[in-house]
This record gives C-alpha cells, sequence and structure tokens, in this order.
C-alpha cells in the first residue's frame, strides 16, 4: 500500500514540474523553449526504470556495489578533463540527440549502496578500534567522491555526500561521542576558514584559488539578500498574490528558474495556498518513505535512510535558499526541477525503494 501512495505523489510531481518548468521557459532564451517536454520524456523513462527495477531481485544491486563505485569514480575523475563547462563548471558529459549525464547525481545511489553493504558487513562491532575502522572506511569512500565532485566544482552534491554519511552512520548506531568530536573538529575548521575569508582574503585565495572564493561570494549572498538570483526570485514570491500571478506569468527574471529556483516559480505563478498543498504532499511523501525504512532489516534500512536523507535535505535547501532562508548551493528540488540526470537518479532511489518494499505491498 505504501508504493501505491508513493506512486501516487510522484505522478502529481510529474504535473507540477512539467507545468512549472513550462512556465518558467518565459522567463528563458529559445533554447529552452522545449524542455518541459524533455522533463515529460525523462519521466516516462523513469516510470520505466521503476517498473524494471522493481522486477530485480533484491540483492541484484548490492552484490555489483564496488564495481558501480569504481566507475563512479572514473566517470567523476573523467569528467574534469573532458566534461562539457558550463557557468565556470565541468560537471557534465553532453551526449548529442540526448543532453548532458552528470555522473555526481549517479554518485549519490552508488555511494548509498557501497555505505549500506560496509555498514551491514560490520553491523557486530563491539570495541571502540571497530568503531574507529568502520567510521574511518566509510569517511574514506565518501572522501574519494567527494574531492573530485568538489574539483569540478559542484559544492551542492559534496554536502549532499556529507549527509548521506552522517544519516547512514546515525541510523547504524555509532556512539554520540563521535557526533561531539566531528562537531568540534567541523566548528574548528569552519572558524579558521571564514576567519581567512573574511580576515585574510589573500591568504584564503592563495590556498583556495580565485574560483572558489568568487563561489564563496555567491553561496554568501544570501547573508545580505544580495545577488540577482536571490533579489529577482523574492520579488517574485514575496509579491505574489494569495493564488499566485498564474501560469507563465511570473512578473520577473532571474537565471536558473527551472533548476535550482523552481520554488519560486511555484509559489509565484501558483500562490500561496498551492505551496501549502504542495509543502504537505512533500511531507507526506517523507513520512511515507520513513515508515518504509522503519520496517526493514539492516541493510536495507540504512540504504532507504540514505535516500530519504537526499531527498529531505534538498527540499529544505531548495525551498529554503529560494525564500533566503538558506544560502545558494545550487541544490535542485527532487523530481521537480528540471535535469534528466538528477530526475533519472531519483526514479532509480524510488524504484530500489520499491523492489525492496515490495513483498510487503498489499
Amino acid at each position: 500500500m505504501r508504493n501505491i501512495k508513493i506512486l501516487i505523489c510522484l505522478f502529481i510531481f510529474s504535473i507540477i514540474s512539467i507545468l512549472s518548468i513550462y512556465s518558467s521557459t518565459f522567463l528563458l532564451s529559445d533554447n529552452y523553449k522545449y524542455i518541459y517536454i524533455k522533463q515529460l520524456i525523462w519521466y516516462v523513462i523513469g516510470f520505466l526504470l521503476i517498473i524494471i527495477i522493481y522486477k530485480k531481485k533484491k540483492e541484484f544491486f548490492y552484490r555489483y556495489d564496488f564495481i558501480l563505485y569504481i566507475i563512479g569514480n572514473l566517470l567523476l575523475l573523467l569528467v574534469l578533463f573532458i566534461g562539457t563547462e558550463t557557468n565556470g563548471a565541468k560537471c557534465w558529459f553532453f551526449i548529442p540527440k540526448i543532453g548532458n549525464f552528470q555522473p555526481s547525481e549517479f554518485m549519490k545511489i552508488i555511494l548509498i549502496i557501497v555505505l549500506a553493504k560496509q555498514l551491514n558487513l560490520n553491523r557486530k562491532i563491539s570495541t571502540f578500534k571497530e568503531e574507529v575502522l568502520i567510521i574511518l572506511k566509510c569517511l574514506l569512500l565518501t572522501l574519494i567522491p567527494a574531492f573530485l565532485t568538489f574539483l569540478e566544482p559542484d559544492t551542492g552534491n559534496v554536502i549532499i555526500y556529507f549527509i548521506i554519511l552522517i544519516t547512514m552512520l546515525f541510523v547504524y548506531g555509532i556512539r554520540y561521542r563521535w557526533y561531539i568530536i566531528s562537531s568540534i573538529i567541523i566548528i574548528s575548521l569552519l572558524s579558521i576558514f571564514l576567519y581567512l575569508y573574511f580576515k585574510q582574503k589573500d591568504i584564503f585565495i592563495n590556498i583556495f584559488g580565485t574560483n572558489f572564493f568568487y563561489r564563496m561570494d555567491r553561496i554568501l549572498d544570501w547573508k545580505n539578500k544580495e545577488g540577482m538570483q536571490i533579489e529577482n526570485a523574492l520579488a517574485s514570491t514575496g509579491s505574489a498574490p494569495l493564488f499566485g500571478y498564474g501560469l507563465t506569468k511570473t512578473p520577473i527574471y532571474f537565471p536558473e528558474s527551472q533548476n535550482d529556483f523552481i520554488s519560486s516559480i511555484i509559489i509565484s505563478n501558483f500562490g500561496y495556498i498551492f505551496s501549502l498543498f504542495f509543502i504537505g504532499l512533500l511531507i507526506f511523501f517523507d513520512i511515507t518513505l520513513i515508515n518504509i525504512a522503519t520496517k526493514q532489516n539492516n541493510i536495507n534500512k540504512y540504504f532507504i535512510s540514505g535516500i530519504i536523507s537526499i531527498i529531505v535535505f534538498q527540499q529544505i535547501q531548495n525551498i529554503g535558499m529560494n525564500i533566503g532562508l538558506l544560502p545558494i548551493t545550487g541544490v535542485t528540488l527532487p523530481f521537480i526541477s528540471y535535469g534528466g540526470s538528477s530526475l533519472i537518479c531519483y526514479m532509480i532511489m524510488i524504484g530500489l525503494v520499491f523492489n525492496i518494499n515490495k513483498k510487503k505491498t498489499t
């Protein structure tokens, strides 16, 4: 029954996504005129993938975790050399007649599979040494793709990799002292990092480079609500009537309206009443996934918790940065934002959840 609930949510998401992307095209150049049709095609492919994955044996994907991990990291490395550069970032391979392929999106799934397998193999920890070893092993598995993704640069997905790691370790049950130790280390490093950025700019640029300095400027624009994207997005949503301006009637242009700022399109075009319904639908969707996770054994529980961490984090981050509460990190809204790699990645995740939960479906 829970699979059916998720499927219904996905159908509603597809309608919202296609209408919102269609509306965003009126803010974009002619090159983006038919991207809503592409999104429809990706959704059809995604639903077909869900059916295919659902019919596979439960252990199928865990069996090839190490091979998938190697392939994923090789693609992340390769994209740095022959990837298509867009807005100063090399995150995509361009495939003629198909579009862009983003390896870092699919690395999320691979990382979840690999970490779930490792945690399951080491679930009987009795000593401090064993606990340290499993944490270090999982940290290393996360650091490799995180470093390669950071070089692209793709800050949003780097953050997501570590969100996956922290969530899965929490569900695994490591002792709370590790969170205290990690917090102290992170706060200390972050303090040094921010001190250099604000007080020692020359040293910061020498260490991290000019590109990263300007990337930090973009992320911190939210603090003063500065920058064209955030200013125009806030103006568009802040002035929206209760029931919105209407489809295709977004009052002001802002970049990446079909991707990072799709939430602003929803609020602006459909209004606050619909936005409350949409947020309620997201919460219902998330709770359904959580209910599925609580009924699973160790490895499947770890796996689904990793998926939930991605979806919930991206929902909060995307909506938060669209209304000026969180920094702009280039994080898309799952199942809604335009993008083939992103959407297919999420549909594969849901297919895997259905696969895990199929014997429990009535």
